[in-house]
């Protein structure tokens, strides 16, 4: 996948860096980035739009399965509406990536370790967002997957009339050997702006599980969550994520008839182990109160061990990230939905208030 490696400018500017001193968990390199300028291009159909290019600042990661971010605060003075997103990133170099909104970032530093797999060492972590602050997640990336534009418009608000005062990215780099010359790193993400207003605000819910994966078993991990607020979700687009040992993810709209009967509606199937990126949903049928929505990763481990969920490549994740957007009013309070998984944990528990669960065969889930 090619890297890109040119901005056309132009005159203004969408966004403030805060600098600081960058963490000692990374090697110096020139912060190159530290004041970014836009390109603008006119549209008929959408107006003006923008491309704002957030990147890692030139970072040599020297420690191996680091979750490194940065973040830049969004002009408080303004409001605007992210219509697409374009990754500057190979698998070669990221595991993964995140983009999240939040109302203050984890930190005041310009890069930090937001990864839970170092805190038993001397090393100081901290959240991407900060504690008790507005936090989601908006975007993911993964094994190459290409850009995303988001239906007409539908956007992403952030700024001046949203809960969202900064961006923080966040790039998982699983292997470390590049960087031991001295390499540095840029990925991130060049986002795909404008302030013309949007009617149609976009959101994201990641639903995933805790749990483990016994030994040369195949498992299931399941969550679920119920709509509990009086809004309408026009779903348009998933993501699922794994690693290693995932086989297949899936998501589904679970909805009560006449008959007391749960009907269940696919939104979404996928190998989590082709490109990790957003794709159309299987059925763009609303999501109401009362719904709800369900999603099961199946696992398969040829390892003779116990298989956590965790953050590095040793562990397994199991996630489902489904974007919708609401027609009016403010997107779902809820932003996550989290099970305690396998073995604690399954559709088919007295308690999980689901029914009527299909047959469902891992090789056709």
């Amino acid at each position: 996948m090619p890297r890109i490696s040119e901005v056309t400018v132009s005159v203004g500017f969408l966004l403030l860096i805060s600098l600081i001193s960058v963490d000692g968990l990374v090697k110096g390199g020139n912060y190159q980035n530290s004041v970014y300028q836009r390109n603008l291009d006119t549209n008929s159909a959408t107006g003006t739009t923008a491309s704002f290019p957030f990147l890692m600042p030139n970072v040599s990661p020297q420690t191996l399965d680091l979750y490194l971010c940065t973040p830049i605060k969004v002009d408080p003075t303004t409001t605007y509406y992210i219509v697409g997103f374009n990754p500057n990133a190979t698998m070669n170099t990221a595991h993964h990536m995140l983009l999240y909104g939040c109302g203050e970032p984890g930190t005041t530093k310009t890069t930090w370790n937001c990864g839970e797999m170092n805190r038993a060492s001397k090393e100081e972590s901290a959240s991407p967002c900060a504690p008790h602050a507005h936090s989601q997640i908006i975007y993911a990336w993964a094994r190459d997957a290409q850009r995303l534009n988001l239906p007409e418009g539908v956007g992403f608000k952030v700024g001046k009339n949203s809960p969202t005062k900064y961006l923080v990215l966040q790039v998982h780099y699983a292997h470390i050997d590049k960087f031991k010359d001295g390499s540095t790193d840029d990925s991130g993400v060049f986002l795909d702006y404008t302030e013309e207003p949007r009617k149609k605000l976009a959101g994201t819910l990641l639903l995933g599980t805790d749990g483990m994966i016994p030994a040369m078993k195949t498992e299931h991990l399941e969550t679920a969550c119920e709509v509990n607020e009086p809004k309408v979700l026009h779903p348009f687009a998933y993501r699922v994520h794994t690693h290693g040992l995932g086989k297949v993810v899936s998501g589904y709209r679970v909805r009560t008839n006449s008959e007391g009967e749960q009907e269940w509606l696919q939104l979404g199937k996928r190998d989590p182990l082709t490109p990790q990126m957003f794709y159309n949903v299987t059925s763009r049928a609303p999501i109401v109160e009362g719904d709800k929505i369900a999603v099961r990763c199946t696992l398969e481990s040829t390892r003779h061990r116990i298989t956590k969920i965790g953050p590095t490549n040793e562990d397994e994740m199991c996630n489902f990230y489904l974007m919708y957007y609401v027609d009016n009013g403010e997107t779902l309070d809820m932003k996550f939905c989290f099970s305690q998984g396998a073995p604690y944990y399954y559709w088919s528990n007295p308690d999980s208030g689901l029914h009527n669960i299909p047959h469902i065969e891992a090789s056709t889930l």
